[in-house]
């Protein structure tokens, strides 16, 4: 029994040693020495250069799937490497270091060899020979998409505008970095309608075969209608981001005729939105060098086959007021409305901007927008920026806006019903109705800090100095 309980704690102590020490990789590498003895391998070298001593880009997108792949943290002896983003850290294998990869069930070793003589460096690819014809090529496929993936989220975005000075010498694209902040998650939308854009894009992304069999160019052409201020240009931004596109911002009114815009759509590139904002307003302006058949080649003629995975964004304020033929399947897929903020809107806006899902102000808020009171999204967005330091001031702030919006616009009907009626009398002349308009207007633009004027009236609300000390004394 003593024998049996030593032999038994013996055990024990080695199994716990075994688990704990290398002794495990050990075993591992000697059964996995005993399994490669029992098939027969093929081997495929990657040269880092070929024999003109040009890089292979092979190489290049073997050894980035490689460093991409978890496995990669396992290999005995790995470098560590600073990215171009300064939180960014790469892993990059060390010479004669092995990586085992595995695809639709076989085995694939990958073995980065260094040349002692010529210090060349190659990867050599190991599969068994009864797996090669059923995962060489896709194998190598999926390399490639993987690749492609990785350098798109590594890609900076970058902003192009369309020049007319010395277009022979340097192109008719001047190019600075993208910088705009806005994300698809920032988007002050519709949560079913951004959901189902979202969707939209990503099967678009996936499509490319689908689009070829079809016999269909791969671009998509995105119609942004609405009042101004409601968040199109963040929307362009923040689907640029998601995408990692570079955005083409055509300014129609440096365009010289339709063969210049042919060839500014030639020299875009793929992966790229294409953008012309306020189309209405060329549209209508009878005085511009590019002709109504020009912009409808532009959008679906046979130069837009010239590049593939684009996508077209066009901004109107009113698609009412647009050409139907412009507006037709194929030249537009996707119509999306931008309206003016409701209730609803409103809420997204408090929480990104004053970090607020609820508030006893909410309900007051509400009442008035069902009303008919209106506002952009923007101008409600720069009230709280202005007064973000108090939300409740903020939204008092945002409650004036809307109630002066609701004066104005009864202010308004009330002058076109005279003007209807055939009254000689203008605004102007009926007094309170015109001082009124002005004094709303004025007091309005005073609520989001674009003009500080005092008003006449001792009561006024909106004054920041004054206000902000009432405010702040209510919030405390």
């Amino acid at each position: 029994m003593f024998l049996s309980v030593i032999a038994i704690i013996a055990s024990c102590f080695l199994l716990k040693l075994i688990l704990k020490t290398s002794l495990v990789q050990i075993m591992k590498k000697w059964w996995q020495l005993f399994e490669d003895g029992c098939y027969v391998y093929q081997f495929y070298r990657v040269p880092q250069f070929n024999h003109n001593m040009q890089e292979n880009q092979l190489y290049k997108k073997v050894c980035t799937y490689l460093n991409s792949l978890p496995c990669a943290e396992d290999s005995d002896f790995t470098n560590l490497f600073s990215g171009d983003k300064s939180n960014e850290i790469n892993l990059v294998l060390d010479s004669n270091q092995i990586v085992v990869d595995n695809f639709l069930g076989a085995r694939v070793c990958w073995i980065n060899e260094q040349d002692e003589n010529t210090g060349l460096k190659s990867l050599v690819m190991k599969i068994r020979k009864n797996d090669k014809r059923r995962i060489l090529q896709p194998y190598l496929q999926h390399i490639h998409s993987v690749f492609d993936e990785i350098e798109q989220r590594k890609k900076e975005v970058t902003l192009f505008v369309n020049v007319d000075n010395e277009p022979q010498r340097n192109g008719r694209w001047r190019s600075v970095p993208f910088t705009h902040p806005a994300t698809f998650e920032t988007i002050v939308m519709d949560t079913d309608l951004k959901n189902k854009v979202k969707s939209d894009l990503d099967n678009f992304l996936k499509s490319k075969q689908y689009y070829n069999r079809l016999g269909k160019i791969w671009k998509r052409s995105y119609l942004l209608y609405g009042p101004s201020g409601t968040g199109k240009s963040t929307f362009i931004a923040g689907v640029a981001n998601m995408l990692n596109y570079d955005v083409y911002d055509v300014d129609l009114s440096r365009v010289t005729d339709d063969s210049d815009l042919k060839l500014l759509l030639l020299q875009t590139t793929n992966k790229s939105l294409i953008v012309i904002e306020d189309l209405d307003s060329y549209l209508g302006n009878k005085s511009t060098a590019v002709s109504l058949s020009g912009i409808l080649n532009f959008m679906d003629g046979i130069f837009s086959c010239c590049g593939e995975e684009r996508i077209m964004i066009f901004t109107v304020n009113n698609k009412d007021q647009i050409d139907p033929t412009v507006l037709r399947p194929g030249r537009i897929d996707v119509h999306i409305h931008f309206p003016l903020c409701d209730f609803n809107a409103f809420k997204s806006l408090a929480n990104s901007h004053l970090g607020l899902k609820d508030h006893k102000l909410f309900p007051q808020v509400e009442e008035i927008f069902q009303t008919g009171a209106v506002l952009s999204p923007a101008e409600i967005g720069e009230i709280m920026i202005s007064n973000r330091s108090s939300p409740t001031r903020a939204l008092k702030s945002v409650i004036s806006a809307l109630h002066i919006n609701t004066e104005s616009r009864a202010a308004t009907r009330h002058a076109r019903r005279l003007s209807e009626s055939g009254s000689v009398r203008t605004v102007e002349e009926t007094g309170d109705s015109g001082i009124f308009c002005k004094d709303s207007v004025r007091e309005f633009k005073k609520l989001y800090g674009l003009l500080r004027i005092r008003s006449s009236r001792k009561d006024s609300s909106f004054e920041f100095d004054t206000s902000d000390k009432d405010n702040s004394r209510h919030d405390n």
